[in-house]
């Protein structure tokens, strides 16, 4: 049964509007503030819940907030205090749009605009980890719209440090599948301290123990839900109790996006970010966000920026000089092999010296392997990654001088504007043709003669037929560009303890397959002793 909402303290210098929503703990309200006049949130701890454990949590919510309200995409925090009446509150930014729950029960979500939401949240979600905290409750209720339609996340209410306990208040399992058993208990909170549709399976042991990765699901598991309009482990016409989520969760049940305009990279995204076993996931919130722009890049729109805090930006080592720990270092860029919804097509070769723009000969070393049309592709805001910490780099074009936008890193001059060209377009080619990019700005790759870059690709499996059967699923695959001696590799990614098998004629054998299950194949091309850079991953029945 729904509560009445608390009164409103009485808060010196604003003005009360109205009630905003009611939580477990605390009640939000509407004021007018004075001075600066503004429409702010304020967010007040029940008074039955003025007990130690309730209003240290409180404040270490507040606090958290706090130390993150710089960032773009997390609800600001203005002020903290205690009102007259003894209980703790504190002023936030209002943000007068829908929330995401609200948006995708009464609208459908644009892939563009899934696409872009997804790679803010993960901005503000890597923010968060970078500075040591866990959010351990994002879903579409917790990101709000602000003035501006961006999202903007909060509700920090469950949070912590990365080593920290999960809070007092949080209960376990047993409690959980107690309330759900006797009634008391909801789908989306389960007396467990958070939403049971969009938790990893890790949060229901008897003692969890979360990380960067948990957080990574519940981001890919908010971001099929406003595409699809319904949970992902939600199956209409079926039971969807808190028990029978939870099952599916650890199985990893996801019920298939029935949109026929999500490509199948995207599902592909979606579903690693949603893993059961958190080693199959995304590592980082940067590495899922860098997944949607190589989406966005297949799709044909401009990357969204990647906007973490304090980048870094390093110079090459030069081994033949004396080690200067004052020196600016470079790492590697980095890419995520994400699934491409059509078969990765190799473009012409061109010759790279300068005032060449002819077909190189075959075997020419010399030459970077890029597409024809490649000056004319933008670059601006595409995101250069590095694995630890997790930062990002943002690659402007070499003509843009403005400076950049907050959130953003300073740039080093390697070489004059030329040099910023041969980077950016080095990056962006390693982004379209699926490398795995780890050496493009390094130097050269190792072997290859001259200072240019050579990129081979092996092509990514596509999908021929599947035919169920009553104990048998048949699924069989396609080699787009065979060569001789290649095979295929695949393995069964719902079931990572399932060791990878090889075939040669491209058809896999499902058995014991019981009509209706899911079924999530990786299947890559191996040739020699390499593999496919982006293996198709894909569930069946689709």
């Amino acid at each position: 049964m729904r509560r009445s909402a608390s009164q409103p303290p009485e808060l010196p210098g604003y003005t009360f509007v109205r009630l905003l929503g009611s939580g477990g703990f605390s009640d939000v309200f509407l004021y007018e503030q004075e001075l600066p006049r503004r429409r702010v949130a304020v967010k007040v701890l029940l008074t039955e819940e003025l007990v130690g454990a309730n209003r240290a949590a409180f404040v270490a919510e507040a606090n958290l907030m706090a130390q993150l309200s710089a960032h773009p995409y997390i609800v600001t925090i203005y002020h903290a205090d205690v009102a007259s009446d003894d209980r703790p509150y504190f002023v936030m930014e209002y943000c007068s749009g829908p929330s995401l729950a609200e948006r995708y029960k009464q609208e459908t979500f644009q892939v563009a605009d899934a696409l872009r939401t997804g790679v803010r949240l993960s901005s503000a979600v890597a923010t968060a980890h970078s500075a040591g905290i866990l959010h351990r409750d994002i879903k579409p209720a917790n990101v709000l719209g602000n003035d501006y339609g961006w999202p903007a996340l909060t509700d920090f209410g469950i949070s912590s440090a990365l080593d920290d306990e999960l809070p007092v208040h949080t209960g376990t399992l047993a409690s959980a599948l107690s309330d759900a058993a006797t009634g008391t208990g909801g789908t989306e909170s389960a007396s467990v301290g958070m939403s049971v549709p969009w938790s990893p399976p890790e949060m229901f042991e008897d003692d969890p123990q979360p990380d960067v990765r948990s957080d990574v699901f519940s981001l890919a598991a908010t971001i099929y839900t406003v595409l699809a309009g319904q949970t992902p482990f939600e199956v209409r016409g079926r039971s969807n109790g808190t028990l029978d989520l939870i099952g599916r969760i650890e199985r990893g049940a996801i019920t298939p996006l029935a949109r026929q305009d999500v490509p199948r990279s995207l599902v592909a995204v979606l579903q690693k970010g949603m893993a059961s076993d958190r080693n199959d996931r995304f590592a980082t919130a940067v590495d899922f966000a860098r997944a949607l722009q190589r989406v966005e890049l297949e799709l044909g729109y401009s990357p969204t920026a990647i906007d973490v805090p304090n980048l870094l930006i390093e110079a090459p080592h030069r081994s033949d000089e004396a080690d200067d720990a004052d020196a600016t270092r470079a790492r590697s860029v980095a890419t995520i092999d994400a699934q491409p919804a059509a078969p990765m097509i190799v473009p012409p070769v061109f010759d790279a010296r300068p005032g060449s723009d002819a077909p190189a000969a075959a075997g020419d070393s010399t030459v970077v392997r890029t597409p024809q049309n490649i000056a004319a592709q933008p670059v601006d805001e595409a995101t250069v990654v590095r694995r630890t910490p997790v930062v990002a780099e943002t690659v402007e074009p070499a003509a843009d001088t403005e400076a950049p936008p907050r959130g953003r890193g300073k740039w080093l001059v390697w070489g004059g504007v030329a040099a910023a060209v041969l980077i950016a377009g080095a990056v962006t080619a390693g982004i379209l043709l699926g490398g795995d990019g780890e050496d493009i700005a390094a130097g050269p790759t190792p072997g290859a003669s001259g200072d240019a870059i050579v990129i081979d690709t092996i092509p990514t499996p596509t999908v021929g037929s599947v035919v169920p059967g009553d104990t048998t699923l048949t699924v069989t695959v396609i080699n787009p560009d065979p060569l001789d001696g290649d095979e295929f590799v695949w393995r069964r990614y719902d079931r990572p303890d399932e060791a990878s098998r090889a075939i040669d004629d491209g058809v896999i054998v499902i058995k014991d397959y019981t009509p209706g299950d899911s079924v999530c194949l990786e299947v890559s091309v191996k040739r020699g002793t390499k593999a496919s850079a982006n293996a198709l991953e894909e569930c069946f029945p689709q």
